[in-house]
C-alpha cells in the first residue's frame, strides 16, 4: 500500500471512531466520580428548599458566628465595613436615586442567603461552616433585617420555606428567550442620533462611588 493511501486509511479510521461515542474508560482515562464527590458539588438551595441540609441555627447562636467571622467585612450589625457588602437597611430605598440593595430590602428568596454563604463564605474560608452555623448565621441575618423579632428564634429546614423576604414579589420571570436578542437588530443606518446624552450617573445606577462621595463613572444614551 502506497505512503498515501496509509495516511487517508488512518484519516478514515480517525474519522469513524470520532464519529462513535465514546464509552465509560474507553480512553483510559480519569474514574467515575464517586457519590461523595458529587455530593461535595452537589450542594445548591432552591426557593422551595429544595436542597435544604438537616441542621437548624438560632438567631443567638448566629450573632455570636457572625461576629467572629462575618463582622470584620460586614460590620456587628451588617451595616458594611468600609466597601464591604451591607447586608441590613434599605427597606423603602429601591426607587430612590441610591438604592441600598440588601438582603432585607432587595432579594428575594432566603435560599439565596443560605446557598451563598454556605457555598462562598466566609471569604478566603468558604466552606468552612457547618450546616448547623449556616442555618444560625441566616437566623441572625434575618433579625438584622427585621423580619423576625424574636432573638429565640430557630430556622432550621423544617420551617425555612414559610419565611418570605419583603421584595419577593419585586421580582418577575425573565422573557427574554422569547425576545429577540439586540445584537440581531440591523444596525442604525439612518436618522441616528445626532448626539449622545449623559441620562444616568454611576450613584444611580449603583456603581460604587469613590471614597469622596465625588461620582466618577457616567452611563450615556
Amino acid at each position: 500500500m502506497s505512503r498515501f493511501l496509509k495516511v487517508a486509511a488512518l484519516s478514515v479510521g480517525a474519522a469513524l471512531a470520532l464519529s462513535q461515542p465514546l464509552q465509560a474508560g474507553s480512553l483510559g482515562l480519569g474514574t467515575p466520580a464517586t457519590p461523595e464527590e458529587i455530593a461535595g458539588w452537589d450542594i445548591d438551595v432552591r426557593p422551595d428548599g429544595a436542597g435544604l441540609p438537616e441542621g437548624r441555627g438560632t438567631v443567638a447562636e448566629g450573632e455570636a458566628i457572625f461576629s467572629e467571622q462575618c463582622a470584620v467585612c460586614h460590620g456587628d450589625f451588617g451595616e458594611g465595613a468600609g466597601r464591604w457588602p451591607v447586608l441590613a437597611g434599605g427597606q423603602d430605598t429601591l426607587t430612590s436615586e441610591a438604592p441600598v440593595k440588601t438582603i432585607g430590602s432587595y432579594w428575594p428568596y432566603l435560599s439565596t442567603v443560605y446557598d451563598y454563604i454556605h457555598r462562598a463564605m466566609p471569604y478566603g474560608n468558604a466552606q468552612s461552616l457547618s450546616a448547623d452555623e449556616t442555618y444560625a448565621v441566616v437566623a441572625y441575618l434575618l433579625y438584622l433585617n427585621d423580619i423576625v423579632d424574636d432573638e429565640e428564634f430557630e430556622l432550621s429546614k423544617e420551617n425555612f420555606a414559610s419565611i418570605r423576604l419583603p421584595n419577593e414579589d419585586g421580582f418577575i420571570d425573565d422573557g427574554r428567550p422569547d425576545t429577540p436578542l439586540a445584537s440581531e437588530a440591523p444596525p442604525c443606518m439612518s436618522e441616528c442620533k445626532a448626539e449622545v446624552k449623559i441620562t444616568k450617573r454611576a450613584r444611580i445606577i449603583d456603581v460604587t462611588p469613590e471614597d469622596d462621595g465625588e461620582v466618577s463613572g457616567m452611563a450615556v444614551d
